[in-house]
């Protein structure tokens, strides 16, 4: 992939690119506004300017003996103004037919005014265009008010006449200010977009690359969290937290294949052993039959064993929510005692039993649930005491069915109780009188159970070991079918 169509050029161009033109809106909206509005006051300035120069030349004109002293009068008037304001001034006195001012007249040509200006003058309107007069090289910026008159005396029109850099030397220094800022903005947008895209993208780099150390075999790799509490935050937590599940059932997968190995591999070289030398006649007589036993024994076990792992692989493919129905756990229980009653009797055990005589509903799937309480007691059985008593139980209590199995024999060490349902754990071999377990019971269990959406406990104290389990009453309505 190309480094500039990654999340971070992607980020970073629409980002800068929508800041530029927002600029570039806001700036054309600006510049219009403002060069309007500056051109208008500036003309309106110029209005006033002309209209105090033509009250002005009146009263000059009323107050004048002759064409020289008023001439006089009035291009110094024009001069002063001009000075102050940078602005020429053209005085009509009608009754000399005649412009005043310093630039009446330039290099010979005289004024000539255009046809629009005549027509607004006429009709004494105020004039505003743009016309070079016939004196200027350049068309300049005109305003032409109409004559005024008092006592019978009439002065004008009067034309203010400004240059164009008069006219836009503010709107010019405004839109210097504006480049200045537009400038600004955009580096610091440069600047914070290029920071935010990079911590965006860095814990999304960092993930891709731990995501092909994964794919590699190695699941050591984590991405750093500092502790953001935003979506990367969340993003970069929850990648840690799938690493570490990712791990975990590497691990459990390399010890369930060690561990099957070993399981698979101690009946196998029983059965190769015992078998060979039947074959090879080093075992033979009396010894051949006894031998022959211990091979079917062995078959057996991996027999069972093999059919566990089925029953686990199984499991853990199910959808129980679609099997789940109401049944009476109490009757369960009682049928996988009459099952269990001649392992129980065999080991010289007694049972006490408190599993209520009304039907207690559940919702679950009934054999897998009857499997559990079956494995439970098959396990206590194993256990317990020679002559010792077996409890199993069933209340209810917080809108739940509790189930519980207990035996007395040797108390499990703490270390040792979270190890009771993983994958062919075994307790210690010298405390059961049944050495053909697989070590998948108690897991079964635990999978059956976390289908279900429920938990196990274990405890043991003094030689008493409890085991018990949760499972859902089923509501009123299923309880009456």
């Amino acid at each position: 992939m190309s480094r500039f169509k990654g999340i971070y050029w992607r980020t970073f161009t629409v980002t800068v690119g929508m800041v530029a033109l927002t600029l570039v809106l806001l700036g054309a909206s600006f510049f219009s506004l403002t060069y309007s509005y500056i051109m208008t006051e500036k003309r309106s300035e110029l209005q006033d300017r002309a209209e105090i120069i033509a009250q002005m030349a009146l009263k000059a004109y009323s107050e004048s003996t002759s064409r020289e002293s008023l001439q006089e009068e009035l291009i110094s008037m024009v001069e002063i103004s001009e000075q102050m304001s940078g602005t020429d001034f053209l005085i009509w006195v009608p009754h000399w037919h005649t412009f005043f001012g310093t630039n009446a007249s330039l290099g010979g040509r005289e004024l000539t005014m255009p046809a629009a200006m005549g027509a607004k003058l006429e009709r004494r309107e105020v004039y505003m265009g743009v016309s070079d007069l016939g004196l200027y090289e350049k068309p300049r910026a005109v305003v032409a008010v109409p004559a005024r008159s008092a006592g019978g005396v009439e002065i004008g029109p009067v034309l203010a006449v400004a240059e164009p850099n008069t006219m836009t030397e503010m709107w010019r220094a405004f839109l210097g200010i504006f480049g200045m800022t537009a400038v600004t903005v955009l580096l610091i947008a440069f600047v914070a977009t290029a920071t935010t895209a990079m911590q965006q993208t860095k814990p999304i780099r960092d993930m891709a690359a731990a995501a092909r150390k994964f794919a590699e075999g190695n699941f050591d790799a984590r991405v750093h969290d500092s502790g953001r509490e935003d979506e990367i935050g969340e993003l970069i937590k929850s990648f840690n937290a799938m690493a570490e599940s990712l791990q975990q059932t590497e691990r459990q997968r390399r010890e369930f294949i060690a561990n099957i190995s070993h399981e698979l591999k101690t009946p196998m070289t029983t059965i190769a052993g015992y078998a060979d030398g039947i074959l090879d006649g080093v075992i033979s007589g009396p010894e051949e039959r006894q031998y022959l036993a211990i091979i079917s024994d062995e078959s057996r076990r991996l027999a069972r064993l093999v059919r566990r792992m089925l029953d686990v692989s199984q499991l853990q493919s199910m959808d129980l929510i679609k099997q789940k129905t109401a049944f009476d756990l109490s009757e369960s229980m009682r049928r996988v005692l009459v099952s269990m009653e001649k392992k129980i009797t065999g080991r010289g055990l007694d049972v006490d039993v408190e599993i209520p005589e009304d039907p207690v509903m559940v919702l679950g799937d009934n054999d897998l649930l009857t499997q559990v309480v079956y494995n439970l007691l098959e396990n206590a059985a194993k256990f317990a005491s020679q002559g010792s008593t077996l409890f199993l139980g069933l209340e209810k209590k917080a809108g739940k069915a509790v189930v519980t199995v207990r035996n007395t024999g040797q108390t499990i060490p703490p270390e040792e109780l979270p190890l009771l349902f993983e994958r062919f754990h075994k307790s210690d071999r010298s405390r059961s009188a049944d050495k053909d377990g697989v070590g998948l019971g108690l897991y079964i269990v635990r999978t059956i159970l976390e289908q279900h959406h429920e938990k196990i406990t274990a405890e043991s104290e003094n030689g008493v070991t409890t085991f018990s389990f949760t499972i859902h009453l089923a509501e009123e309505t299923a309880k009456t079918v």
